[in-house]
């Protein structure tokens, strides 16, 4: 997962329900946290209004305010609301140092704020000041923890910018170093989870959700584990079953981890009024979840996305998605328009769009190869080998397919555990392709080293490891080279 992926999914940053001298999270400012995270942003809008003017002095309205913001930049990704906003930060820093010093969450109150937009700035490019900010964060959240040792919500949002430094592409590294700060994934991840055991029996176990919320994200989205959907659904059990954070994330931890049917379901059940902020995010997961089951309505939710979206992300994703979707029903004249769109609109910010570019700019997909991947990423194993059994490296027209072909039956294999197959598929893709632009020679060497990792061959998984790391100049190079890195880590320590 990319640096601006991750940012998007950090928007429930910890508001505390204990009153103290000025920072009174009293019922109130519960149901207007309540209602951010219920999407109702108007409806938390108005209820901070309504404690401002009760309790002027409250500093957890500021704190609410910035939430708003924050939370509403993220959903939107619109930069001119980006530019108007951004320099409200140093007010809300101002009108929370202007309060009592003798709580707990006069700094903790502060940290967030620089939190919050140091992952604001970060999804916007900023990262030099974004990197500051959340700089800035850890040194009170650190002061903090010094004076109030027993105040959980630290570790929270201590563990949270563990994960993001930890979690940076090699090309941001660079700034995090000259400031000064790292971070490792594994023991934010860790530190999560133990405060997800701490927290129900304190007087903070109303933070089991923000907890579960992160622990799902990182798990499928950094860690990159498809084998915790059990383990994550039973997590998500907790929750309140008229959430909609609720059946988001079930929808979204579904998708990541090859529970396609299940995606479905619970994206499509999330509520549509004026009540709610909207989501179209959930439209392009619908219409890619769909896109894998061959559904002859997918392209309607990718279409609604592009839409609706006013934002930077997934447009060229969406538009090629789409034409694969005519190429696939042997529609030659939908598939060109919609490959023209992919290349003409939307922006290569993200990789998923870096990368839709450059298919759109390549030669046109082997169905045969491009069925089998979309089965394999809605979690239908045996149908994607099934797309595959018969075909040969000498049907394929063309270079990149002989390389591709290995690299889906190697993909298929391997999340089938027949680890053997897999591995003599991902050899063959090495041996093939380590000299070209795609990533399938470099991310075959990743999922081998994982599979040795896996089994405890620990010399083993470091050679394909330093493999995937050796090759340059490939698709998702950031991606690729962070998780080989990740995997040397673990094996190291």
């Amino acid at each position: 997962m990319n640096y601006k992926s991750f940012l998007f999914i950090l928007f429930f940053l910890g508001c505390k329900l204990t009153a103290s001298a000025n920072y009174n999270f009293d019922t109130r400012c519960l149901q207007a946290y309540k209602a951010i995270f219920d999407f109702r942003l108007n409806d938390a809008r108005a209820l901070i209004q309504q404690e401002k003017q009760q309790y002027p002095k409250n500093g957890i309205t500021i704190l609410l305010d910035n939430y708003v913001d924050y939370f509403s930049l993220l959903t939107s990704d619109n930069k001119a609301e980006y530019d108007r906003l951004v320099g409200r930060k140093s007010d809300r820093i101002d009108g929370l140092e202007a309060n009592r010093e003798n709580s707990p969450y006069y700094l903790f109150a502060q940290a967030e704020v620089y939190l919050q937009w140091g992952l604001i700035k970060g999804r916007f490019g900023d990262y030099m000041s974004s990197a500051a900010d959340l700089k800035k964060a850890r040194g009170l959240l650190n002061d903090n923890a010094e004076k109030y040792p027993d105040f959980l919500p630290d570790q929270k949002s201590l563990a949270l910018i563990n994960v993001v430094f930890g979690s940076l592409p090699p090309n941001l590294r660079g700034i995090a170093k000259f400031l000064g700060m790292s971070g490792n994934i594994q023991a934010g991840y860790s530190e999560l989870e133990k405060l997800r055991t701490e927290i129900p029996d304190s007087r903070y176990a109303f933070y089991k959700t923000e907890v579960i919320f992160f622990l799902c994200i990182m798990d499928v989205d950094v860690l990159h584990d498809k084998n915790n959907y059990i383990k994550l659904s039973n997590y998500l059990e907790g929750l309140d079953n008229q959430s909609i954070l609720r059946t988001y994330l079930q929808g979204y931890v579904a998708s990541r981890t090859g529970h396609n049917d299940d995606a479905i379901v619970n994206l499509q059940s999330i509520p549509k009024s004026n009540q709610y902020i909207e989501l179209p995010v959930a439209n392009y997961l619908i219409g890619s979840a769909k896109l894998c089951r061959m559904d002859s309505d997918a392209c309607n939710f990718l279409l609604a996305y592009i839409n609706s979206y006013k934002g930077v992300n997934y447009i060229k994703d969406s538009y090629l998605k789409i034409a694969y979707f005519y190429l696939l029903k042997d529609d030659e004249a939908h598939y060109n328009y919609y490959v023209k769109l992919a290349r003409a609109k939307g922006y290569t910010v993200d990789e998923k769009d870096k990368q839709a570019m450059e298919e759109a700019n390549d030669a046109r997909p082997d169905n045969d190869l491009l069925r089998a991947r979309f089965y394999f990423d809605g979690g239908y194993y045996n149908k994607a080998l099934a797309q595959l059994q018969n075909k040969q490296e000498a049907d394929c027209k063309i270079p990149r397919d002989k390389i591709e072909l290995n690299y889906r039956l190697g993909r298929i294999y391997q999340l089938l555990n027949r680890y053997n197959e897999a591995v003599a598929s991902y050899k063959r893709v090495i041996e093939l392709g380590r000299s070209s632009k795609y990533y399938f020679a470099a991310n075959a060497a990743l999922n081998a080293g994982n599979i040795y990792e896996y089994i405890k061959s620990y010399n083993e998984a470091a050679n394909y490891y330093k493999t995937a790391l050796s090759m340059k100049n490939h698709e998702y190079q950031s991606s690729i080279d962070t998780q080989a890195k990740e995997g040397l880590d673990r094996i190291h320590r």
